[in-house]
């Protein structure tokens, strides 16, 4: 009868613990016994699936008929499209970013080619990055594609960017004790140091976290590198809403033959944001107002978390580039041969 009642007790002191305990879900990435998985929450998931709705695309247009460059003026990236193309896309990237204010947030209505407002200029900057990714980063973003959807969610300016933070070390008690960092979200919310998103995502710094020779032999692989990349994945990692071991076998990091295609993939996407960041977002400095720009007078600035936001695959992997081929690049023209004798009097 005592450890019956001893039973109840706790049952009822564990009750509320485990209420709190959400169910999870184990997805195996590598072969067993290398502790290739990955631990999902079904709450979490049920919040990433609310912001990972990819919306009903419009019906396809009609290819054919007069371009966009032929019907209207000042028509500067769009162009080659036909004019109900242009129409589709126009409709649908004022859903994708401003579907309260409407067309309005870019243009100048009724005057449609009037430059004045900067959101219309910076979204060409947009429509050419836009277009440069699905044509040339195919490494990275695959057959899926992105769209300005894919970084706005239905918002004038993205929820996921980043600026060049101030220094928020604390000083050390004594001269030659490193700084202690405050958790910052350009350290994956943790104390290590703040500079890897500007070293790796915007600079070329290698990212590294051993040498294979000793430090005497040159190798300038420190311990402060080995923060900063691991900074680095943090953010990759909670950007994702995944793991290390989506990408890496955690016995070796380091060794790539044993790691997943994901790494590659990933490898990819780390130059793809430097040069979206170097080609196309720092040069809107003089572009974008006062009020756009960080505490440090730069301009906002894309990582993993703009695109993916908590998801391993944008928007789990909406097919989007099938459903807006207007976002590729338009073909290049076929040269012009001159006639030949041959040509002219085939046989």
């Amino acid at each position: 009868m005592k450890t019956i009642k001893t039973s109840l007790v706790l049952a009822v002191l564990l009750l509320p613990v485990l209420s709190g305990c959400h169910r999870t879900q184990a997805v195996q990435r590598g072969f067993r016994g290398q502790d290739s998985i990955e631990i999902f929450s079904e709450s979490t998931l049920t919040k990433l699936d609310a912001i990972n709705k990819y919306p009903k695309p419009l019906p396809m247009a009609k290819t054919t008929g007069p371009t966009a460059a032929e019907t209207y003026e000042n028509v500067h990236v769009l162009g080659d499209l036909s004019k109900g193309q242009f129409a589709r896309t126009m409709l649908s990237i004022k859903s994708w970013v401003a579907p309260d204010v409407g067309c309005n947030f870019c243009h100048n209505a009724p005057e449609y080619a009037n430059d004045d407002k900067y959101t219309k200029r910076v979204a060409r900057e947009m429509l050419k990055m836009t277009r440069h990714i699905n044509s040339d980063w195919s490494q990275h973003v695959g057959k899926t594609g992105v769209t300005c959807f894919t970084c706005h969610r239905g918002q004038a300016v993205p929820a996921k960017t980043w600026f060049l933070a101030p220094d928020k070390s604390l000083s050390g008690e004594f001269v030659d004790k490193p700084p202690v960092h405050l958790p910052t979200a350009a350290a994956g919310n943790t104390t290590l140091p703040t500079t890897a998103l500007n070293d790796y995502l915007l600079g070329d710094d290698n990212i590294r976290v051993m040498g294979n020779t000793a430090l005497q032999s040159g190798n300038r692989h420190s311990v402060l590198q080995a923060k900063e990349t691991y900074a680095l994945m943090m953010v990759m990692s909670e950007s994702l809403g995944v793991n290390c071991t989506f990408c890496h076998y955690t016995g070796a990091l380091y060794n790539w033959n044993m790691s997943t295609p994901q790494r590659a993939t990933a490898w990819y996407g780390i130059r793809m944001v430097r040069d979206l960041n170097n080609n196309v977002m720092v040069p809107l400095t003089g572009l974008l107002p006062a009020s756009r720009l960080g505490p440090s007078g730069d301009v906002p600035k894309i990582y993993c978390a703009t695109c993916h936001q908590g998801s391993n695959k944008p928007l789990w992997g909406a097919p989007m580039l099938s459903s807006y081929p207007e976002l590729l690049k338009p073909a290049e023209p076929a040269p012009v041969v001159a006639p030949t004798t041959a040509s002219l009097n085939p046989p």
